[in-house]
């Protein structure tokens, strides 16, 4: 069961799978729900995806709703991470569930070795900052001669991540959404990736009407490129969202990996999902701060998880594997902790931070966020909110302020965080907040509420 099945091929597996025709179903998010007349065991694997929880209405997170059904329906549930999410931990430290550790990989593969770039000694080294690192480059070209596929992860799409006028300091942005244009060579545009605005490249800055609109910043389109002209024998692609937009983009790209059709794939995250491809034994990872600057109190298990996961495609054959970070922060205990692939190292760092800002697991959150055409409009409901919000006991609120995406799709947005020891009491005071506060719909606003968020956008 997944989206990608057409309505009527859905509503056949729903019916066979509800008539008892089906022993095991497999499936995306929403399999959760299968209909199974005797279900006896729930499996989520890889728990800690972000993509099991669903950002449109209605509003639910896959791993929780398996949790409550086999409490309802008595049969265990297995959740399967090398990397779990800090609640999954933090619940089994607390003896709500049961912690099985695999200490290491099955049958003769090893982890792979992993090694740090410090991009401030190599900016220095070079006198330049390069793309791909010294390093990088001599062991990419060591596996390459021996047949070894590589992977390289840089997690940002497109071309250049600005257009940047270089006589008045004027970044191309969304007219719609507060974010910068990215520039895409294949199609010869500027884009927004949060709301599909496109513009040609004006051959005159729009500010102060200069000559010098330049590329910055990098994203896997040149990332690809620059591959391409540095090991021109190689069979290379890449993998984001805009190669893998048809039905079997995704799996044309893999076949090939697969096959040993590729020898160097280039991508973002979606490259560092759980793939099983043993003829991979370099993985690259450019850029890993990335997510560590991400205003959220996840960026660092975040990047601890990418670049795990990313570090574990290496190695999974016969031959040893490798991993290469490029990071400006080393000293950094997510990325430390990566290196050594060392999930109890990071979680005796991130809990006690999180515990001290009362945030999740040690706190149950739910994020109010207002919505409407004009910032007045949203700030004045979201203040509304949180004054009657103020004073619950059990309750405390952070914020009101502006998202840190504040405009998007033409709509402003303010939002506030409340948090409690427990659920109960917290979406209590939330409902009786939403039942005195400003009315939705009014003047355009939007009020959207979000339990136990994953991202604060």
């Amino acid at each position: 069961l997944h989206s990608g099945l057409r309505a009527g091929e859905r509503l056949d597996e729903w019916r066979r799978i509800r008539a008892g025709e089906a022993d095991i179903v497999v499936g995306a998010r929403s399999a959760v729900f299968a209909p199974l007349p005797r279900l006896g065991l729930l499996i989520v694997d890889e728990e800690q995806d972000g993509a099991y929880k669903q950002a449109e209405i209605p509003r639910y997170h896959a791993r929780d709703v398996a949790i409550m059904r086999a409490r309802l329906l008595g049969c265990p549930v297995l959740l399967g991470s090398a990397t779990p999410a800090l609640e999954s931990y933090a619940n089994a430290e607390r003896g709500r569930s049961r912690l099985l550790t695999l200490p290491g990989r099955l049958g003769e593969a090893r982890l792979p070795t992993v090694q740090v770039v410090d991009m401030r000694q190599e900016m220095a080294r070079a006198g330049r900052l390069p793309l791909l690192s010294a390093l990088l480059k001599e062991r990419m070209t060591f596996h390459l001669a021996r047949g070894g596929q590589v992977l390289l992860l840089l997690n940002r799409r497109g071309y250049a991540a600005a257009l940047l006028c270089r006589d008045c300091g004027l970044i191309l942005r969304c007219p719609r959404c507060s974010v910068s244009l990215i520039w895409h060579a294949t199609v010869a545009r500027a884009l927004c990736h949060h709301c599909g605005f496109s513009r040609k490249v004006p051959e005159a800055c729009p500010e102060c009407a200069g000559s010098r609109l330049r590329q910055f910043g990098v994203g896997t389109e040149q990332l690809e490129r620059l591959i391409q002209e540095t090991y021109p024998t190689a069979r290379v692609a890449r993998m984001d969202r805009d190669t893998t937009a048809g039905a079997a983009g995704h799996q044309a790209i893999l076949s090939r990996l697969a096959a040993g059709a590729l020898d160097i794939l280039v991508g973002t995250q979606m490259i560092a999902k759980g793939h099983d491809y043993p003829g991979v034994t370099l993985v690259g990872v450019l850029a890993a701060d990335l997510t560590l600057n991400l205003p959220d109190f996840r960026a660092g298990e975040r990047t601890f998880t990418l670049l795990t996961q990313m570090v574990g495609r290496s190695g999974r054959g016969r031959d040893p594997g490798e991993g290469i970070i490029q990071t400006f922060a080393p000293e950094h205990y997510a990325i430390r902790a990566a290196l050594a692939q060392d999930y109890l190292a990071f979680y005796r760092e991130e809990a006690p931070l999180r515990r001290a800002r009362r945030l999740p697991p040690f706190t149950r959150t739910v994020r109010l966020l207002c919505a409407a055409p004009a910032e007045g409009t949203a700030r004045a409901a979201v203040e509304r909110l949180a004054a009657l919000l103020q004073g619950n006991p059990g309750v405390e609120v952070d914020g009101p302020a502006p998202a840190p995406l504040l405009r998007l799709r033409g709509t402003y947005r303010w939002h506030l965080l409340a948090k409690g020891k427990a659920a109960s009491p917290l979406h209590r005071a939330i409902r009786a907040a939403l039942a005195g506060g400003p009315p939705p719909g009014r003047a355009g606003l939007r009020i959207d509420v979000d339990a136990d968020p994953l991202d604060l956008w």
